[in-house]
């Protein structure tokens, strides 16, 4: 698989590398002429950035679906309304939208490796304390640090990416993104049996996740320790103006040395993207928050319902790592948007009309949709020329997506709860899929953010 990624075509990434020093600083492997070559450092540095991102990745779901998989038990044990557990399940959006704000000033402050490294200690600590926090509002603010983590790291995943791979962003977006949908996964799957094997406490079952989360923290002390003790192999002298230091855990100065005059908020294309990443976003938590339950009330057992949620995730894994791969080799992502959207349709369909019937049928069908995701996270660093600019639209998009986001969850969780069933709830999720497909069809046009603000400026 890693030789597959060193090949990748570059057709559609060659516009990115141009603007940073990178890729060229990274073909020597040693900084002093006449130098026999040293080729562990910089090995062993990349395979630790790579094991860190499949680690984050692994983690950046699981708070969510193992929640999702023992949703009722967790609701009758707080004493949570149906509003409330609406409630619960849109605080994900709204972490992600207000913390994911202060991800890259963060960056630019102590490096992504410090920031994404804090983040992981932040779910390590969330998920260890909420199971045990004995009330709603306890249950609600350790999500939220859990959460805090997440959003730090959703948003720089694709800078790290950019800045270490530059030359190889559909290949590694891939991967970390089947990381992520294997995680989903894995938490949906394993979360109901594992609580039974624990004895049956729905606490328990939740904590367990802690223990994943504390083993993503390890390949990150050691690089931003490494950071501080010696220069990262290809990474330009502080002083060299105009150069990156080293890629996804520079320090502050070198960073703050990127151009800043980037007016996203300007760019069409970056407002198309970050409402397709705000309604696939919705699409998915209320997929991860609702699906078993409304399989639970069509009669399917509680595990069968786990299991099935399982499914739709466990599709993400290795579309995670297709889609990617095909999207940087097409002029044109629009066409990839529209399918997926299509396959949501048509599961939403199956669950109004033959939820319990045709139930293994929706849930492969929803994971064919959920993969609009990845696509989001390619487009990202397809739609951008520079480090600076990936940074930028990485956190417009998520965090304006994020806020768009909120609302979803919490109406299906009121409009479950006061008409009785399911139909309202899956009448408002087919028609965010309209413009969820338009928006993804506008931001898969092959154009960048900067080139599109540059045109604007000059009228």
């Amino acid at each position: 698989m890693m030789g597959g990624m060193a090949s990748e075509e570059t057709r559609t990434e060659t516009r990115t590398t141009t603007s940073t020093s990178q890729p060229m600083a990274l073909r020597s492997s040693s900084g002093i002429a006449g130098e026999s070559p040293k080729p562990t450092p910089r090995a062993w540095g990349t395979r630790l950035v790579i094991v860190g991102l499949v680690l984050t990745a692994l983690n950046l779901r699981p708070a969510i679906t193992s929640l999702g998989a023992l949703l009722e038990e967790v609701r009758a044990g707080l004493g949570m309304s149906g509003s409330v557990a609406g409630l619960l399940t849109s605080v994900p959006a709204l972490c992600f939208a207000v913390f994911g704000v202060m991800a890259p000033r963060l960056a630019r402050r102590f490096g992504p490796g410090t920031v994404v490294c804090a983040g992981m200690v932040a779910i390590t600590a969330g998920l260890a304390i909420r199971p045990f926090a004995g009330n709603t509002a306890g249950f609600l603010a350790a999500s939220a640090l859990a959460l805090m983590g997440i959003a730090v790291s959703n948003i720089l995943m694709p800078v790290i990416v950019k800045r270490w791979f530059p030359d190889r962003v559909g290949s590694m977006t891939g991967l970390y993104s089947m990381a992520m949908a294997l995680g989903t996964a894995a938490a949906a799957a394993v979360t109901v049996p594992m609580t039974k094997a624990l004895g049956g406490s729905w606490q328990s079952g939740l904590a367990a996740w802690a223990g994943l989360a504390a083993l993503a923290v390890v390949p990150w002390v050691f690089l931003v320790r490494e950071r501080g003790a010696a220069p990262v192999p290809g990474a330009a002298p502080a002083s060299a103006p105009g150069t990156d230091s080293a890629p996804g855990m520079e320090s502050a100065p070198v960073a703050r040395r990127e151009p800043d005059a980037l007016r996203i908020t300007r760019s069409r294309t970056a407002w198309a993207l970050a409402v397709f990443f705000g309604l696939q976003a919705t699409a998915a938590y209320i997929t991860m928050g609702w699906m078993p339950q409304i399989f639970r009330d069509a009669g399917v057992p509680a595990g069968t319902a786990g299991l099935l949620l399982a499914v739709t995730m466990v599709m993400g894994v290795p579309l995670a790592f297709v889609i990617p791969r095909v999207a940087t080799r097409l002029p044109h992502q629009g066409p990839i948007a529209v399918a997926l959207g299509l396959c949501g349709l048509t599961g939403y369909a199956g669950l109004y009309f033959a939820p319990a019937e045709g139930a293994w049928a929706w849930a492969l069908l929803l994971g064919f949709a959920n993969c609009a995701f990845p696509l989001a996270l390619t487009l990202i660093g397809m739609r951008t020329g520079s480090s600076a600019g990936v940074a930028k639209l990485s956190a417009f998009a998520q965090s304006t997506g994020y806020l768009i986001s909120i609302p979803g969850p919490l109406l299906v969780g009121v409009l479950y709860q006061h008409s009785g069933g399911w139909g309202l709830p899956l009448a408002l999720m087919t028609a965010l899929m309209i413009p969820q497909i338009v928006a993804g069809f506008l931001a898969g046009r092959d154009r960048t953010v900067e080139a599109e603000t540059a045109r604007l400026a000059r009228r």
